[in-house]
């Protein structure tokens, strides 16, 4: 045990050093940028990355607003059980992020997807729908990359595929974000 708990966090440490530092801090200026012009920014992600955009959503909803005394407007997509169950049974489970963002998203809102793989169809169609109507993308990926990595304005790559270590590293690169507003001067560079 003791052998393979070692290498687990050998790989973790390998994927955390995986992060590129200047698309993270990109990353930051595209939420920084939403907060100063008052847009809207969407996280969304299925399972485990569904809950890392709601407790994104409560870091710069609550700790980075009030760091800054100026609100963040997040909402994450996969909290509204009826609304997902509804979209899910009457439409189609792939349009489950797609169908909010029609009827919330404007041009120059922000939307943030999360997936290991980043094929998930429910997260492609949103990004497609996303990059036709205007919004900013950021894409939180493994290294398989997949198709919200290629329609995403940009994109963060974890290099692995092994999905706990990835989400884990995602949920790093979302406390940077937050973080990056809650410990830095008012407004960070």
């Amino acid at each position: 045990m003791q052998s393979w708990l070692s290498r687990y966090v050998e790989a973790q440490h390998r994927a955390l050093d995986s992060i590129s530092l200047p698309d993270v801090e990109q990353a930051v200026a595209t939420v920084k940028r939403a907060w100063e012009e008052d847009r809207q920014i969407f996280a969304i992600g299925n399972g485990g990355n569904a809950a890392s955009a709601s407790h994104f959503a409560t870091d710069l909803g609550k700790g980075a607003s009030d760091a800054l005394g100026r609100r963040f407007r997040i909402l994450t997509l996969a909290d509204n059980v009826a609304w997902l169950t509804a979209i899910g049974n009457d439409y189609k489970f792939d349009d489950v992020f797609l169908r909010p963002l029609e009827n919330y998203a404007r041009p120059g809102d922000v939307l943030i997807a999360s997936s290991v793989s980043g094929s998930s169809p429910n997260l492609v169609r949103a990004m497609e729908w996303a990059r036709d109507n205007d919004l900013r993308t950021i894409a939180l990926v493994g290294a398989k990359r997949g198709g919200i990595a290629t329609l995403a304005e940009q994109a963060i790559v974890v290099a692995d595929t092994h999905y706990g270590r990835v989400e884990d590293v995602q949920m790093t690169i979302l406390h940077m974000i937050c973080y990056a507003f809650m410990e830095q001067t008012k407004e960070p560079a």
